[in-house]
C-alpha cells in the first residue's frame, strides 16, 4: 500500500486529492500537511475534507511525519514546494508537483533533486490535458507554419499566476516543434495599435472569472479555416485524478523528473 502525504490538506485541490485517494485502490492517506496558522491543524484529514475519520492528524511539520508516507503530493506555493522538496530529499521520498508558476531557477531546484530522487512535475495533471499536449504535437508538425498560433486559458478569479502553466507549456511544446523560441515569439495580450499580426508570433490571452476550474484552446487559424484543440475541466478531480495516478507509479522509481507524459506512456 502506497502513502502519500498531501499538502495544502485543507485547500479546495487537497480536499480533493484526500477524496480521490479514498476512492482509489492501493494508496492511502498517510500524512496531511497544511501552512502555519491554518485553522485546520489538528484536525482530520478526512473530517476536515468531509470525506469521514482517516486518523491522519493535520500537521504543519512536514519533518515530523517523514515516516508516515512514501510519496509526497504538493499543489502548494513555488516557495513552498521547494522547502518540501529539500525534506523529501533528505528523507529519500519521493514527490509529484502540480505547482505552477515555478521560474526556471526553481524548476533547476527540481532538477538537481531528481538525481537522488524520484519526482514527477507537470504543469497540468490532467489524462485530458495531456492528451492535448500530443495533439498539440502534431497539430504543429501539419499545420503549424502556415497558421496564426493563439492559444486562450481561463481560470477562477483567485488563480494567482498568468498565464496559466499549462498555457506555458502548450506554447513550449508548439514553438519546440516549430524551431521557434518562446522567449522571443510570445505575445501577452495585446491592446492600442498593435499593427498586423507577425505570423511568427504565439499569442495569450488570459481570463480571470468566477470559479472557472480550467479552459484552454489552442488555435491554429489559417486561410479558410482553422483547428482547435480545446479542453475544459469541469472539476477538480481531473487534477487531482492524475496527481494519485503519478504518485502509485512513480513508485518503482528511485530517481529521474518525469512528466505526466511519461506516466500516460505518451513520451
Amino acid at each position: 500500500m502506497t502513502k502519500a502525504a498531501i499538502c495544502g490538506a485543507a485547500g479546495r485541490m487537497g480536499k480533493t486529492i484526500l477524496e480521490v485517494i479514498g476512492d482509489t485502490d492501493g494508496i492511502a492517506a498517510g500524512a496531511a500537511i497544511e501552512q502555519s496558522g491554518s485553522p485546520a491543524l489538528g484536525l482530520d484529514a478526512g473530517e476536515q475534507a468531509g470525506i469521514g475519520t482517516l486518523n491522519v492528524s493535520v500537521t504543519d511539520n512536514i519533518e515530523s511525519v517523514l515516516d508516515d508516507f512514501d510519496v509526497l503530493i504538493d499543489f502548494t506555493r513555488a516557495d513552498a514546494v521547494l522547502e518540501n522538496l529539500e525534506t523529501c530529499r533528505a528523507g529519500n521520498k519521493k514527490a509529484v508537483i502540480g505547482t505552477t508558476g515555478l521560474t526556471a531557477e526553481q524548476q533547476q531546484v527540481l532538477q538537481a533533486a531528481s538525481e537522488e530522487i524520484a519526482i514527477v512535475f507537470a504543469p497540468n495533471m490532467s489524462v485530458g490535458v495531456n492528451l492535448c499536449f500530443k495533439l498539440a504535437e502534431l497539430a504543429a508538425s501539419v499545420v503549424g507554419d502556415s497558421t496564426d498560433i493563439e492559444i486562450i486559458e481561463a481560470h477562477h478569479n483567485r488563480k494567482i499566476d498568468a498565464p496559466s502553466g499549462t498555457a506555458v507549456r502548450l506554447g513550449e511544446i508548439v514553438a519546440a516543434e516549430l524551431g521557434r523560441d518562446l522567449a522571443e515569439c510570445a505575445v501577452y495580450g495585446r491592446e492600442g495599435f498593435t499593427g498586423p499580426r507577425e505570423r511568427k508570433t504565439i499569442g495569450f490571452e488570459t481570463i480571470r472569472a468566477g470559479d472557472i476550474v480550467g479552459e484552454h484552446t489552442l488555435m491554429f487559424a489559417g486561410e479558410g479555416e482553422r483547428v482547435e484543440i480545446r479542453h475544459v475541466a469541469t472539476s477538480r478531480k481531473t487534477f487531482a485524478g492524475g496527481a494519485v495516478r503519478a504518485a502509485q507509479w512513480i513508485m518503482d522509481k528511485e530517481t529521474g523528473l518525469y512528466s505526466m507524459q511519461d506516466v500516460l506512456g505518451l513520451s
